[in-house]
């Protein structure tokens, strides 16, 4: 993937939410053989956070390969998340803060490239637009030279956004 310029984009579609890492394995984009499946795959695993953090800290290291989540990474998703379980759910199609972020079926995520996403050496920094955001947010990906595989490195996704209009007081 290196060298590559321009714009790209991918839509990555989950028939259903994996809800323990054993079930995000058994998701064909679980090879991590391109980019955007680890970018992808961890909107997922955001999801479930709220729901069970053991799982999703489960799925997130997986993602992340031979360097886990640090105590720091679990603190910083747990504050982002405190109160604002709708943010990894904004990045599935369909989603709006009209409708309180509800995705719907198939879950979809679209993961974009910009001319610069592959400048550094076994790194790539993917973006995916959120439904309450006004520009698209950056993952960056690493990739493991001696297996091929591209795993989550950095994630900027968890910024607020607009709030759902049912959370909204002002709405």
């Amino acid at each position: 993937m290196n060298g590559k310029t321009g714009n790209q984009s991918w839509q990555v579609v989950f028939d259903e939410l994996p809800t323990s890492v054993d079930m995000l394995r058994a998701l064909p984009q679980a090879s991590l053989q391109e980019p955007h499946f680890a970018a992808a795959l961890l909107i997922p695993a955001l999801c479930r956070w709220p729901a069970n953090q053991d799982a999703a800290i489960e799925m997130i290291n997986f993602l992340k390969g031979p360097q886990g989540l640090s105590k720091h990474d679990i603190m910083f998703i747990n504050d982002r998340l405190r109160g604002k379980e709708y943010v990894p759910f904004s990045y599935f199609a369909g989603t709006a803060p009209g409708n309180e972020y509800k995705p719907s079926r198939p879950f979809t995520v679209t993961v974009s490239t910009v001319p610069s996403s592959f400048a550094e050496d076994g790194y790539a920094k993917l973006y995916l637009q959120s439904s309450g955001a006004d520009s698209p947010r950056p993952v960056q990906i690493r990739k493991k030279e001696s297996s091929g595989e591209w795993f989550l490195w950095d994630q900027m996704l968890l910024a607020d956004i607009r709030p759902p209009v049912s959370a909204d007081p002002w709405a």
